[in-house]
């Protein structure tokens, strides 16, 4: 398989709008998620733009960047009107779809994302790590992956993804905003209208699961900071400063 990661961003987001540009410690925040994706080190790296301000500072980092509609209404829109454009010739036939929110994300965890979609036979690939705490279960904002998991405990089958309260003794596993999808599943999963339950939890993902489609998911250690809100921002920037 040959990958390829695109970045989908937009200065419109409702709960911190122009965050991809906000500064955390010297650098816009999607140049610091631009860098980590290019230090996984498993391909290019795009940003799929949504306003040319992001492009500009994407460019003057040295990396590239494809204007998209700022009207599209989802991040799986902006990265196929991209790839689209830049990949004309179906060149790739893996794409990671990495949230521009995530400053920190360990490369690591993106080439683990893109590893088990080539060693498995799923549809698409995602990551997710350890509940933080026990708050974590009741937490409408932390995204819970129910899986069925391989004997070695390093990754499992997605059955379903939750907003809702888990209870029991098992791992409660955070779900990360990385995901690998096969060329076709991505294709696929556009065509489809939102599902009953996408719009029900508000969770894109449950549309490949109501459409049949097979999603793994690989294990990592830590969820990164993902910037939602100013107080998310704020514990960015201190993270910076460390």
């Amino acid at each position: 398989m040959k990958t390829i990661v695109v970045i989908p961003a937009r200065m419109a987001a409702t709960r911190l709008p122009g965050k991809p540009l906000a500064d955390i410690g010297g650098l816009p925040m999607i140049v610091r998620v631009l860098k980590q994706a290019q230090a996984a080190g498993i391909g290019p790296v795009i940003v799929a733009a949504g306003d040319r301000d992001i492009a500009d500072a994407v460019e003057a980092a040295g990396g590239t960047a494809i204007l998209t509609d700022p009207d599209l209404p989802s991040g799986s829109d902006r990265i196929l009107a991209a790839l689209n454009e830049i990949d004309v010739k179906n060149v790739y036939d893996a794409v990671i779809n990495l949230q521009g929110d995530m400053p920190f994300v360990d490369p690591g965890a993106i080439a683990a994302c893109a590893k088990l979609l080539h060693d498995s036979d799923g549809d698409i690939s995602t990551v997710v790590a350890p509940e933080a705490s026990p708050a974590d279960r009741a937490n409408p904002d932390v995204v819970k992956a129910v899986l069925a998991m391989e004997p070695d405990g390093r990754s499992g089958r997605a059955l379903y993804f939750t907003r809702s309260t888990l209870y029991g003794d098992a791992p409660v596993w955070r779900h990360i905003g990385i995901y690998g999808y096969r060329r076709e599943a991505l294709t696929a999963f556009h065509a489809a209208p939102p599902s009953p339950l996408e719009q029900r939890e508000k969770l894109e993902q449950l549309r490949a699961l109501e459409l049949g489609m097979t999603l793994w998911a690989s294990v990592v250690d830590k969820a990164p900071i993902s910037v939602d809100n100013p107080a998310d921002l704020e514990a960015a920037r201190a993270e910076a400063a460390e």
